[in-house]
């Protein structure tokens, strides 16, 4: 089954790093897309916000030249994750990045 998803946007939010107990790294970070698309022949304004997660050992290359502002393209499958507040969320998880 296919779940890919390539979206290019800003970064909204600073990148938070993180290792989990299992010892693997993660780097954080908003998302936030505006376009303007085509739907039923008519323009459409459109606006998204997704938070992104990278995980392993590759994150810090991935990862290492983003900041609030950065436009970048952002590439990875999509997940449905629970917070601890029981509100739950989609989640990109990039494998892919490039800063344009």
């Amino acid at each position: 089954m296919t779940n890919r998803l390539e979206l290019v946007g800003f970064i909204a939010k600073e990148p938070k790093r993180s290792q989990s107990p299992a010892g693997i790294s993660h780097c954080h970070f908003v998302l936030e897309h505006r376009s303007i698309q085509q739907e039923a022949g008519l323009p459409r304004q459109v606006y998204c916000y997704i938070n992104v997660v990278v995980s392993g050992n590759g994150q810090q290359v991935l990862t290492q030249d983003l900041a609030i502002g950065s436009n970048v393209k952002v590439g990875g499958f999509i997940s449905y994750q629970t917070g601890r507040n029981g509100i739950g969320k989609l989640v990109l998880h990039a494998d892919h990045i490039d800063i344009i």
